[in-house]
Parts: C-alpha cells; sequence; structure tokens
C-alpha cells in the first residue's frame, strides 16, 4: 500500500509555514493570566479545557521551533498549572473541577465552569496529556522547571479514575452535579485509546485492567473500500491519541490477533477516507482524490436547502463520518493535515489542492475549520460555497503537534519516556517495539 509522494505535492517551507501560523492560536488567544485556551475564535467563546491541554503541549513544539522562548513558555505553562491545582475541586456547581476531572468547558476570565458544561472524562484526559508533556518537556533544574514537573504530576495524580468508572469497568462520559453520572460509557474504539492508557498507568488511582479489555471488547472490524481495519467513522477518532503516543511497532491483544497495529489501522483509515471521497455516493460538489476529511467539525447549518434539484440537510458542528454518516458536504482540512504521519503520501497533495482551490480558507491562524462547496449562499452564491468564519482550538492542536511528529517525531520521541504513559501502555497489554528497547 506504500505510495510514493507525487511530485508536486507541497513543499517544505509549505508546511513549516501552516505549523507556525497554526501555533499562532496557542500563542495569541491564551489568556496570560490563567492559561485558559478559547475553544474557537467566536465571540464569547468558553475555554475548552481540550484546547488547554493542547496548548501545553504546542508550547514545548513552540520553543524547539523559536516561535517563543523557553522562559516565555515556562510562564505561560506555570500559570496555567498554577491556575489547575489551585482551582476550586467540589461539587459545587461552579467548581473548575471534581475528583482531579474538569469542566470541558472553563469562564475564559475566572476559570470556572462554563454554565451547563459536564465534568468530561475525555477531555480531562486531553488536559492531563498536556500536563505530561509540560512534565516531560521542561527537564532543567530551575526553580520553574522543577515547580513544572511537580505540579504536572500531582495534577495527573490527583485524578480519581476508579470514581469515573462509576461502579462499572468501563469509563464513564462524564458527570454533572445537578444529575450526577452520564449514562453513557466509552463504548467502541474512539479517542478514547489514551483516556485508558493514562488511566492505567495512574500511580494513585488506576483503572483496572479488565477494564480495557472490557472496552476492547466493543471493537468493531470492518472491511471497506478493499480496507480491512479497526472501525470508526470520524477521522478524528484514529488521530487525537496519536498526538502523544507512537504507536508504531507496538502492539495490545486486539492488534496482534490481527497482525496491526494502531499507526497503520489510521493509515488504512486515511485510505478510506479518500476512496469514500472518491466515489462521493451523495454526490457532493468537490469531493474527490485530493479533497477528504470527514470528522468532527462545524458546519453551515442548520439548514435545509433544495440545491439542483435534491434536498439537502446541513448541520452545524457535529461529527461527520463515513460511509454512512452524517455527510453534508463539509470537508475538514485540519483532519487531513492530522493524518499527515500516517500517509502523507495522500496528505500532501491534498493540502497543496487546499490552497490552490480555496485560497480563502486561510488566513491568521493557518486552515479554518471546513468548508462546504455544495452549500450555495442564495443570490450571493459563491463558486466555492460556504467557508468557516472561525478556528477551533481542537483543529488547531493536532495541526501542530502531527506536522511536527511528521517532520522530526519531536513529541513521540518525548512521550515515549513518559513512566506514566510507558506503565499504562504496558498494563493494557501493549508489548514489541519501542517498549521493549
Amino acid at each position: 500500500m506504500k505510495q510514493q509522494i507525487e511530485q508536486s505535492s507541497l513543499g517544505e517551507n509549505e508546511l513549516a509555514d501552516l505549523q507556525k501560523a497554526t501555533f499562532g492560536y496557542f500563542l495569541k488567544e491564551t489568556n496570560l493570566e490563567n492559561g485558559m485556551v478559547p475553544d474557537s475564535t467566536k465571540q464569547n467563546a468558553a475555554a475548552s479545557i481540550t484546547a488547554i491541554g493542547f496548548a501545553l503541549t504546542a508550547y514545548p513544539i513552540g520553543v524547539e521551533r523559536a516561535y517563543l522562548t523557553r522562559a516565555e513558555a515556562v510562564e505561560r505553562t506555570l500559570v496555567t498549572l498554577r491556575f489547575f491545582w489551585n482551582s476550586e475541586q467540589s461539587e459545587a456547581p461552579d467548581a473548575t473541577g471534581y475528583r482531579g476531572f474538569y469542566y470541558h468547558f472553563l469562564d475564559m476570565h475566572t476559570g470556572r465552569r462554563a454554565p451547563r458544561s459536564e465534568l468530561s472524562t475525555m477531555d480531562t484526559a486531553f488536559l492531563l496529556a498536556g500536563f505530561l508533556t509540560a512534565g516531560m518537556y521542561f527537564d532543567r533544574e530551575t526553580k520553574k522547571e522543577t515547580e513544572i514537573r511537580t505540579l504536572s504530576q500531582a495534577l495527573y495524580t490527583r485524578a480519581d479514575w476508579r470514581w469515573a468508572q462509576n461502579g462499572a469497568l468501563k469509563v464513564s462520559h462524564g458527570w454533572k452535579p445537578e444529575t450526577g453520572f452520564i449514562k453513557y460509557r466509552w463504548d467502541g474504539y474512539s479517542e478514547a485509546l489514551i483516556l485508558y492508557v493514562l488511566g492505567l498507568g495512574s500511580p494513585t488511582h488506576p483503572l483496572p485492567t479488565e477494564s480495557y479489555v472490557a472496552w476492547t471488547h466493543t471493537y468493531k472490524w470492518k472491511r471497506l473500500y478493499e480496507q480491512e481495519f479497526l472501525y470508526a467513522g470520524p477521522l478524528f477518532i484514529h488521530q487525537l491519541s496519536h498526538v502523544w503516543i507512537d504507536f508504531r511497532g507496538i502492539q495490545d491483544d486486539y492488534m496482534r490477533a490481527r497482525g496491526l497495529d494502531y499507526f497503520d489501522n489510521s493509515r488504512r483509515a486515511a485510505y478510506v477516507q479518500q476512496a469514500y471521497a472518491i466515489r462521493n455516493p451523495k454526490k457532493f460538489v468537490g469531493y474527490g482524490k485530493y479533497a477528504w476529511g470527514f470528522t468532527a467539525s462545524d458546519g453551515p447549518g442548520p439548514a435545509r436547502r433544495k440545491i439542483n434539484g435534491i434536498t439537502r440537510e446541513f448541520y452545524d458542528y457535529i461529527a461527520r463520518s463515513i460511509p454512512n454518516g452524517p455527510d453534508d458536504g463539509t470537508l475538514a482540512p485540519w483532519a487531513v493535515v492530522a493524518s499527515l504521519p500516517f500517509a502523507p503520501e495522500l496528505v500532501l497533495p491534498s493540502i497543496k489542492h487546499f490552497n490552490e482551490a480555496y485560497p480563502e480558507m486561510t488566513s491568521k491562524y493557518g486552515f479554518k475549520c471546513s468548508y462546504n462547496p455544495t452549500f450555495s449562499g442564495g443570490k450571493n452564491n459563491r463558486s466555492t460555497g460556504w467557508i468557516s468564519k472561525g478556528y477551533y482550538g481542537l483543529d488547531q492542536g493536532p495541526i501542530v503537534m502531527m506536522i511536527e511528529n511528521y517532520r522530526t517525531g519531536f513529541l513521540w520521541r518525548l512521550m515515549r519516556q513518559c513512566p506514566s504513559i510507558q506503565m499504562g501502555l504496558r498494563r493494557a497489554g501493549f508489548t514489541g517495539g519501542w517498549l521493549q528497547e
């Protein structure tokens, strides 16, 4: 399946420019007084703890790439870690978190729970991964870097994973002080791969190994477009855990039985996404070899319009999926870029296509969230259709990190040394590759 990258694909300088521009989101949108990072550039957006976890992960890359100085990154990181360590952890409805977990959305100014937000186990996992990244990178014997290491470990070990199981094996999606635990659990292959690894690796409140086995028993293996793979419809599921963990050459029991690893599985997922776009079963405008990327993203809806005799339903922010949808003609460039380490021969030409076909899709922080060539604008219809006006932290982070993992492998090398990730992987049954070096 290995193919050569097309001669006309993206150059190294263009990729570097995209990475630097995208990093600008974290550099310029962060509240420097408390480390809060907005979920999006939309007016009055709350902070997202996933975006904060991504910012903490991106800062070391920024130092290595000279986007900011080490001293600046230390200050940003310390402000963030100190805030979370000192913020209220209680059952109060306006606390920042509880039991070592945090609310999905927080007020940008106070850092307290945004209205109706849930205590999110998954988004907390991304935040904890950011804490651990900071603790691994800032390794100098200075007062401030020592404090970073101390706080990152304390914040990670405070999370009570057994409480998050709510009396069962698989982890709950979350909790609300008004109603208790959310009824849904992490079932089926998903971005929760890193959640279970971090939960298993905890030295204080670890998940039992049986929880991981119970989770993998809900996986679905499928054959789509001549590819056999561990199925998940939205592309982000095949990417987000890979931001921090190098899954090349290591296998758990599930993957060992299929002679595959999660990295190769994500590579196959990229090929499946491209194949779906080429086939374009719902006949949307603009899909093709270079135009794919079905994932969680902003969209032009909610709206219903009749276009070329076909009534189409358009959504706003939703997890788009293949092959059975939801699919409303919306594509996300960020999701394509985040597959760069897995399938550069597909991704680099696609980025070049985005740049050439939709130059207005790029602005101050790189690629905007998404676009929909099918969605018409009525009397003022544009040939390019709808383009998202804003940026989302959830999109910006994977672009910065996965470009770096492709270019140098820096983040993967760094996190391969993390004891908690090593322990979590081993307790999940992973063996082989760098785990045995």
